[in-house]
């Protein structure tokens, strides 16, 4: 006979990105959807890529990484952010960054906790939450300024907040949080016992002359914090699921805890061709100005499309405003676009918990200049 099964996830919903990525190959659209460059990272970095792994750097890495690794990211922070993390005790290599978000929520948050997340939010927060028994406490914003009331915010805090995630360059809107923003987190936490998990994934993608406020700026917030990076969006290869965790010694104590068990170590050859490469800061110094120039090469051939653009401080997304045009469904419109038009974007109400639809499509401008052109000629006959 059949078990009977207890889902820790009863809902079975499937993720928007597999929804949107058949619709796209159904309809051999242009996918500007799913965030992924369509172009290549470093021939440098390949090729010290192939020396280790042609080295034999092939086994077990130490279970927090590569010393020489959380070396080079110990001092990367410094250089970034003036902040003085120690290799140690506060740097943790994971298989990529959604595995380290995993890790944080399991370590943390037990039945009947609370975790206030900004919604709309990425879409692996909220199962990582429920598979540990907390229950999500959003907090929504609304397009297209999506700004944070923090007064609003501190109403949302009870006895039972465990732990408040934030996502800045933010996934999927392109906001960035100001330094107002993490010094109001700051003040709101302060006497709490409550922990800051800041997934600064797209940390080096911000526009405009604008700096990246990473926890890591904000001594006394850091002491509860947990941030979090990922290799892949830095360097142009999602399909590494390579990521780290930064975070005072006694909350990446607790973490390692988690991530001995679930995977003990990571990809050694990456890592080994990651210390190295990463000796020279220019490619993620300068990645900023790679991303801002598509961005704005973007919104140039778009100009005669319909679509109205809300302004994007960071990430490699573009959000557009369809509702001048249309007042169906952003999913049943992105579909649309796919089968008609020939281009995938991703609809933003999945990023809320109750589907709150702002006639608001994602695109993603991670690629080379002739694919956004196809799409941009395509779109413009709306």
């Amino acid at each position: 006979m059949k078990v009977s099964i207890d889902s820790k996830l009863p809902d079975d919903v499937t993720s928007i990105f597999a929804v949107m990525a058949k619709v796209c190959a159904d309809a051999n659209a242009i996918n500007l959807g799913q965030g992924f460059p369509n172009f290549d990272c470093s021939d440098v970095l390949k090729e010290k890529i192939e020396h280790y792994l042609r080295a034999g750097k092939n086994q077990y890495c130490a279970m927090p990484g590569l010393y020489e690794l959380r070396k080079v990211l110990a001092d990367k922070a410094n250089l970034a952010y003036g902040s003085d993390v120690n290799p140690n005790t506060e740097i943790t290599i994971t298989a990529g960054a959604t595995q380290a978000i995993s890790n944080i929520i399991t370590s943390f948050v037990k039945p009947q906790d609370e975790v206030i997340i900004i919604e709309p939010a990425y879409d692996c927060y909220k199962p990582s939450i429920e598979i540990c028994g907390g229950t999500v406490v959003p907090y929504v914003l609304k397009a297209p300024e999506f700004l944070v009331d923090w007064d609003a915010f501190k109403e949302l805090i009870s006895e039972r907040t465990k732990l408040i995630v934030i996502n800045t360059p933010h996934n999927p809107i392109g906001k960035t949080f100001k330094q107002h923003d993490m010094k109001a987190l700051q003040d709101i936490v302060a006497d709490k016992n409550i922990i800051v998990l800041s997934d600064e994934v797209y940390e080096h993608l911000v526009y405009d002359k604008q700096v990246h406020q990473s926890v890591l700026r904000f001594p006394k917030l850091y002491e509860q914090c947990v941030a979090v990076y990922s290799f892949g969006k830095t360097f142009h290869s999602t399909g590494w699921k390579l990521g780290y965790a930064i975070a005072p010694e006694y909350i990446t104590k607790e973490i390692r805890k988690v991530h001995q068990w679930n995977v003990f170590s990571v990809n050694s050859f990456l890592q080994y061709a990651l210390a190295d490469y990463m000796q020279d800061p220019e490619p993620y110094l300068g990645l900023g100005d790679f991303y801002q120039q598509k961005r704005d090469f973007f919104n140039l051939v778009m100009q005669d499309c319909r679509l109205k653009p809300i302004s994007c401080e960071g990430t490699y997304f573009q959000l557009f405003d369809y509702s001048e045009l249309s007042q169906e469904r952003d999913l049943d419109m992105a579909k649309r676009l796919a089968r008609e038009y020939g281009v995938a974007s991703i609809p933003v109400s999945p990023f809320y918990g109750d589907r709150s639809d702002g006639k608001v499509l994602r695109f993603c401008f991670a690629k080379t200049e002739n694919v956004l052109s196809q799409a941009a000629e395509k779109l413009s006959k709306l």
